[in-house]
């Protein structure tokens, strides 16, 4: 039989994201947190080191989450405009489900941390521009289907529409899902990303 009880770690990476979207406003102590989780400040310490290395976890947690699904999209589909639609909608549900994560992401609530968490965070979005890249440049030569401006231009184009309803998100207090009438806002991106046939 297996133990699927979370560890201590997974429970204070938990604890973390969920003050972060219950109290947005707030900057998190690790008093607080040691709280939230239920055991003494050095038991936190025991498991990371320091608040950098707890949002550190986070945004491995999110890499590994979705980095993962972006590699099954991949294999799964051949089609480059299929696979643009489903990573940007698995990056906006993830978003949409995780709204204590968006506020890392989106770097606010990385103010006053260590500086290089930002940096850190802000991999999250070019690693995932990468992808666009290479996805619109492979339908380019694979599928004769023509971008409406350089392959970069495209990726950045697509990046900063995905980014943009994240921050909007996080800005809302998370009022504003960010994978809101999905199918409306593709159909619009996807107009500016790809030339019709002539």
């Amino acid at each position: 039989m297996t133990d699927n009880t979370p560890s201590r770690r997974e429970r204070i990476l938990h604890a973390l994201a969920e003050m972060l979207e219950q109290a947005p406003d707030a900057r998190i102590t690790t008093a607080a947190l040691a709280r939230s989780v239920g055991v003494t400040e050095a038991a936190l310490y025991r498991h990371f080191p320091s608040k950098k290395k707890m949002f550190e976890g986070l945004i491995d947690f999110i890499e590994e989450t979705v980095f993962t699904r972006c590699q099954l999209i991949q294999q799964e589909e051949d089609d480059a405009r299929i696979r643009l639609r489903k990573l940007a909608q698995l990056v906006l549900v993830f978003a949409r489900r995780n709204p204590g994560l968006c506020r890392v992401l989106t770097g606010d609530a990385l103010v006053g941390e260590d500086a290089g968490l930002r940096q850190r965070a802000s991999q999250f979005f070019e690693r995932l521009e990468t992808q666009a890249r290479q996805v619109i440049k492979e339908g380019e030569i694979r599928q004769a289907l023509r971008p409406r401006t350089s392959v970069s231009r495209t990726a950045e184009w697509y990046m900063s529409l995905i980014e943009g309803r994240i921050q909007r998100f996080a800005r809302s207090s998370f009022q504003h899902t960010p994978d809101a009438h999905f199918d409306e806002f593709w159909d619009a991106l996807a107009l500016g990303i790809w030339r019709t046939a002539e």
